[in-house]
Parts: C-alpha cells; structure tokens; sequence
C-alpha cells in the first residue's frame, strides 16, 4: 500500500495502459454521451456503476474525483457533489424520514444546524444533540428511532475532537448509519472509516482543493450498498458536482499532504504565541495541551489541523474591530486555501444560531476563528499581534 502523500500525487491519473496518456486528469466538458444502440443506452441508466449518459448522473472526470477521494478515505465508493452543504443535503434527504430521530454533534457549522433544523420543522425529524466526548453520552440518548449519528471531525470553530472511535462502536452496536464530517481534518490527519464511519463527507471547497477557486463536494461511503441509496436521491436532486470543479479538486489534491503539513505548523506557531496574549482569554487548537479534546486528539488526529479560534476580552465589538484590522489575512467566509482568513462566527458562519445555541456550542460573542494559511508564519504573527493591538 502506497503512503497517502504519493497516494494524493496520483490520484485520478487515468489508468489507461496505452503510451503516451496523459498526467493530467482530462476534463471531459460534455453534458451527455452518444451510444450505438437503444438497449446500451437502457443499460448505462440502471445505476451508477454503468456507463456515462448524462453529466448529471456521472461523468468521466467527476469520476475520476470519487475514486481518488474514495481511496484516499478507505472508503468503497464516493458520490461528488456540486457543495460541501449538497453533500451534506444528499446524505441527509437520503436517508431521514418523517419520525426519524438523529444524533448531532452539539458544534457543528452552521449550515449543517440549518438543515437539521429545518428538517425537524418541515418533516418532524428529531434531533438530540450531544457532547461527542462520551460514548456513554450516545448510549443514552438512542432511540428505536435512532437512524443517524452525525458528527465533525474537528468541530468548527471549536476546534473540539469527539471521540471517534467510541462513539463509531456505540453507533455501530445500535445499527446507526454514522456520518462524519472530514473537512477540517482531510484524509492527511484523519480517516473516519478507520474507525468505523458509514459516511465521511468533505466539503472538497476547504482543504481537498485548497485553492479558493472551487467550489464542490465529496461524500465517502464504507460500502457501495448506501453508496447506491443517496447516489439515487443525489441524481434526483441534481446535487452532483460539474467536471471542470472536479478537476480543480483533483489539482489540488496533489499538494493536499504538503499543505497540510503546512497549515498545521503555522497554526500551531500562531496558537501557542496566541495563548500567551493579554488580549486573548481563550484559544482554541485541539493539540494545545489546555484544549478539552487534547487526548483524543492525540489517538484521533496525525496533527493539529489549520483552523484555531481565540476569544477576545473586549467581546462582540472586539472580535469585530480584530477581523476589520488584519492586513496580511483576508476577512472572508471559508477555509482551507493557502491564504490566511478570518472571521467572526457569531456574526457569519454560526449567525443561524441564537445567544442561548451559541453558547452551547461554545462560541462567543467575542470569538474569532482564524483559518490559518501556507505564509510565512512571522508575517503571519506580525499581522495578528498589530490586529490585536488594533482591537
């Protein structure tokens, strides 16, 4: 078995044994394919292990993309889809039904709340949310009902690390189709099916593609049987992902393992000089020694990840003064690119939280999450400590 550093390097390279093909992945820009006969046609529609037919049920190069992703993940198949929140949708309006009773994380990003709320509103969906550091915590709350346990590797913006591998065992024993979200993670510090996830999404917008040019969706599955299940409901919703976006993805996954290596040593830089600031009273980076999931991260993660939050003491208005103040990083929504972003959660990405949600989810009027990129890390640091003078 290849490392996943030379895995990322040659994922998606077509397998053709013909001299000559090519390094890169070819785009294959076509919304439909011709066939010779009806009967083939009637044939490639039975599912998605039959030919191409039409871009929206799958295309060569998305393909491609799902296989890589798949096998990066140790999963058996991958659906690619159009965002990270279509895959998340997918997987979400595949599986629940009226009466179902889901298991969340109690931070999780915001567009995830949103729809697990919406669907408790519209289709009486239940939802119990936990800690996700105490399997015995899981165990308590499953019911009949009990269809699904969603979670996020590391929790945005929290940076919180539930422990997977508990939580995969109390799930797996009730017959709970877990789901885990692996964006802030990547399969480079994590691989959730290792620990027996049914689904690993990835919004491939963050760290897959890692460019700030795409935006798109990977959805993991451990077998091809649920694999089929939401690739049908996907299909109908028209939640899959466009070529030239799978191709971006592809390109960046290439240099996923380098990057990674270097996002999560500046933010481990950044977090520790962070910590020792008059103006910040919290810092939030799962491999601080002060950070709750410190120990499960340490069995759980291969490294820290580029995503840390801090609270300021001046509050709301702190947090605001602090992202209006960097020079060096971009005040802006998303992550997982090579550039330095921040932002302020309370406001942007967790605004479909109320005060009484947002302090369960661990967030504060005056938290700031900063999803640190591949600069140098001192320009990085200078930035941050004017900002904070600023603030």
């Amino acid at each position: 078995m290849l490392h996943p550093q030379t895995r990322a390097v040659h994922a998606g390279r077509p397998a053709s044994p013909a001299s000559g093909r090519p390094l890169s992945t070819p785009v294959h820009q076509s919304s439909a394919f011709a066939f010779d006969s009806a009967d083939a046609l009637a044939r490639a529609m039975a599912g998605p292990e039959g030919e191409f037919v039409y871009s929206r049920r799958g295309n060569p190069t998305v393909a491609a993309l799902e296989a890589a992703v798949a096998g990066l993940e140790g999963g058996a198949a991958a659906l690619a889809t159009g965002s990270g929140m279509g895959a998340i949708s997918a997987v979400l309006l595949s599986l629940l039904r009226p009466g179902d009773h889901v298991v969340a994380q109690r931070c999780l990003y915001g567009g995830t709340h949103a729809v697990l709320r919406d669907l408790q509103e519209r289709f009486g969906v239940e939802v119990d949310r936990i800690s996700g550091d105490d399997p015995a915590e899981l165990a308590g709350v499953l019911l009949p009902e009990t269809r699904l346990l969603l979670l996020e590797t590391i929790a945005n913006p929290t940076a919180q690390v539930p422990d997977l591998p508990g939580l995969m065992t109390v799930a797996g024993e009730a017959g709970v189709v877990s789901v885990v979200d692996n964006s802030l993670a990547s399969p480079v510090l994590c691989r959730p099916i290792e620990f027996g996830a049914d689904i690993v999404v990835h919004s491939a917008t963050k760290y897959l593609a890692g460019h700030s040019d795409v935006i798109g969706g990977v959805v993991v599955f451990a077998d091809r049987e649920l694999h089929g299940e939401v690739w049908q409901r996907a299909v109908e919703l028209g939640s899959t992902a466009a070529p030239i976006a799978a191709w971006l993805t592809l390109r960046g996954i290439q240099t996923l393992p380098l990057r990674m290596r270097q996002h999560c040593e500046n933010a481990g830089l950044l977090a520790g000089r962070l910590s020792g600031h008059p103006e910040v009273t919290a810092v939030r980076w799962p491999l601080l020694p002060h950070h709750p999931s410190h120990e499960t991260a340490r069995r759980v993660l291969s490294g820290g990840g580029g995503m840390l939050s801090f609270d300021l003491a001046g509050g709301r208005e702190a947090g605001r003064r602090f992202v209006e103040s960097v020079r060096v990083a971009q005040l802006a929504l998303s992550l997982g690119g090579v550039e330095t972003l921040v932002a302020h959660p309370a406001s942007t990405s967790h605004r479909e939280l109320d005060a009484a949600e947002l302090r369960a989810a661990g967030i504060g009027e005056g938290t700031v999450r900063i999803a640190v990129g591949i600069e140098h890390p001192q320009d990085l640091w200078s930035d941050i400590e004017n900002a904070l003078k600023l603030s």
